[in-house]
């Protein structure tokens, strides 16, 4: 089974040879270090590109990498593993990692097997090839994670901790998400910061409470959430914020825009 990009072409190029230049632009070479997680958006390149290849740039990418996202189409259970054998985007086949699939399944019992959730999911496949291009040889699991309250992201976020301690090799964990969504610049700057606040703390649980309670629309705050209970697990101590902006930097529009924020857990 191979699971089709869905939106190549559309939140980002289908032409390889652009795509791999596009890549190159976004992601400067520098110094990286070792990292638990990121969280990176997920929006077309144009706007979120230079966020995420910001934190790209900045991590180790190993050969194993387990990527959260949200579920927008509503399709498929609530925590879905990504099934598929392999994901193709326009720089080639991506092996799914059935080794760290199966552990997965068997630590965290609300997990299952569901590729329609993941059909038409966008937010998943725009991290793969910033994946590809810094590591050729990665392979991937993936999670569309639709979760309804902080108890069931809980189970999640400690059984990925234990099937990634089960695996016994560097896993890199993708949550991906964008921030406020359709206010002014200023507005959202005011919601995230609060956000970035319990993120800084590493506060999967108070980055849940205060995205719900101030109506934060940071519509990857579960995979986040789920993110930060698996690091703190397995040692994380900081998460830093690598870059923010919105769509209205690239726009021009400042009165309705979307956030972007970069980070990373270590």
């Amino acid at each position: 089974m191979v699971r089709q990009p869905a939106v190549a072409g559309k939140f980002y190029t289908g032409d390889p040879d652009r795509l791999r230049q596009e890549l190159a632009e976004m992601m400067p070479q520098g110094q990286t270090q070792k990292a638990i997680g990121i969280i990176a958006p997920h929006a077309g390149y144009v706007y979120s590109g230079k966020a995420a290849g910001k934190v790209y740039a900045a991590v180790q990418v190993p050969d194993t990498v387990l990527i959260l996202g949200p579920n927008h189409t509503g399709a498929g259970v609530a925590a879905a593993l990504a099934p598929e054998n392999e994901w193709l985007t326009p720089l080639g086949p991506v092996p799914v990692n059935r080794r760290l699939s199966k552990l997965i399944l068997e630590n965290a019992p609300l997990v299952r097997e569901d590729p329609l959730a993941h059909r038409f999911e966008h937010s998943l496949e725009v991290q793969v090839p910033f994946l590809q291009y810094r590591n050729p040889g990665v392979s991937i699991a993936a999670l569309c994670l639709a979760l309804p309250d902080f108890p069931s992201i809980a189970l999640v976020g400690e059984g990925i901790a234990r099937a990634i301690a089960a695996y016994g090799e560097d896993v890199l964990i993708v949550a991906s998400s964008d921030m406020t969504h359709y206010e002014s610049a200023a507005a959202a700057k005011v919601k995230d910061d609060q956000a970035l606040a319990r993120l800084a703390e590493l506060d999967a649980e108070g980055l849940l409470k205060v995205c719900r309670e101030k109506n934060i629309t940071m519509c990857g705050v579960i995979p986040a959430t789920a993110l930060l209970v698996a690091a703190k697990i397995m040692g994380a101590s900081s998460c830093r914020l690598v870059h923010y902006t919105t769509s209205g930097e690239v726009s021009g529009d400042l009165r309705s825009v979307v956030a972007y924020a970069a980070l990373m857990v270590s």
